[in-house]
C-alpha cells in the first residue's frame, strides 16, 4: 500500500508478492479499516529503516540478527554493504514463506535464514549464541516482537543479548498500555484466537530497561511520522 503512494516514505517492490492475495484479504478485513492500522506499521518500518541503516553506517554494525523476521525484505531492499551479514529467524512456516518467493530478488548483503521457535527460552539463546559468534559488532532487531513476550521473556531476551559479547545494539518498538488497550479492542480477539495475545506494555519503557542492568536506552518519541525505541546492549 505505502510502495503504490506518490509520496511514499519507504519503497518495498517484494511486498505486493509476498502478502499474495491473503495479506490483502487480512487488511481488507481489519476491523477499523486498512488507514487505521496499517498507518502505524508503515511509520514503524521507516523509522526502523532509517535506525538500521544508521547503525551499520555510523555503529560499526556487520551483523544484523532480525528476531520475528516474519516477511521482512530489508536484506534485499535496503542499501546495505555487500559484507555486511543478515540473519532472519522466525518459524519454520514463516521461513519457508519467506524462502519460497525469492524469484526475482536479489540480495545487497549475505544473507541467512534460520528457523526458530523464539517463545523458546532454549531456542533463544542458541539462536544468539550461534550468530553472534560469527560477528564482531552485531544489532539485534526485534521489530513488533516483544508485545508478545511479556515482562519476563523481554527481560530474559536482554539477559541472552548480553551473554553475547558482539551483541552491542538492539533496536525495537515498543507500545504504551494506552496502545495496548487500543490494539485489544482493534484486534485482540484474533491474536490470542492464534495463541499470540499482546502482553508487553511498559508504562514507563525507559525505566523498565534502566532497570536491565548493562542496558542504556533510549527513545524516539511519536511525532508525526517518528516512532521507535533503541537500547544499547553494554
Amino acid at each position: 500500500m505505502e510502495t503504490a503512494r506518490p509520496d511514499a516514505i519507504f519503497r518495498d517492490p517484494f511486498a505486493e508478492r509476498l502478502a499474495g492475495e491473503r495479506g490483502l484479504e487480512i487488511v481488507r478485513e481489519l476491523k477499523r479499516g486498512p488507514a487505521d492500522g496499517v498507518g502505524r506499521l508503515i511509520v514503524r518500518t521507516a523509522v526502523l529503516d532509517e535506525m538500521i541503516l544508521d547503525r551499520v553506517r555510523n555503529g560499526g554494525v556487520d551483523t544484523v540478527i532480525n528476531l520475528a523476521a516474519g516477511l521482512d525484505t530489508r536484506a534485499w531492499r535496503l542499501d546495505l554493504p555487500r559484507s555486511l551479514r543478515w540473519f532472519d529467524i522466525d518459524l519454520p512456516e514463516m521461513v519457508a514463506l519467506q524462502g519460497g518467493s525469492d524469484a526475482g530478488r536479489a540480495l545487497v548483503c549475505q544473507y541467512e535464514a534460520i528457523a526458530a521457535d523464539l517463545t523458546s527460552e532454549a531456542a533463544r539463546a542458541e539462536v544468539l549464541r550461534r550468530v553472534g559468534g560469527v560477528s564482531r559488532t552485531a544489532l539485534v532487531v526485534t521489530e513488533g516482537l516483544l508485545v508478545y513476550l511479556g515482562d519476563e521473556k523481554v527481560a530474559s531476551l536482554r539477559v541472552r543479548c548480553t551473554h553475547v559479547p558482539s551483541i552491542k545494539w538492539w533496536i525495537s518498538d515498543i507500545g504504551s498500555p494506552r496502545l495496548l488497550e487500543i490494539l485489544n479492542k482493534q484486534w485482540g480477539k484474533a491474536v490470542a484466537a492464534g495463541n499470540a495475545p499482546f502482553l508487553f506494555a511498559p508504562a514507563d519503557s525507559p525505566a523498565f530497561f534502566a532497570r536491565l542492568a548493562g542496558v542504556r536506552s533510549s527513545s524516539v518519541p511519536a511525532w508525526r511520522r517518528h516512532i521507535g525505541s533503541s537500547a544499547r546492549c553494554r
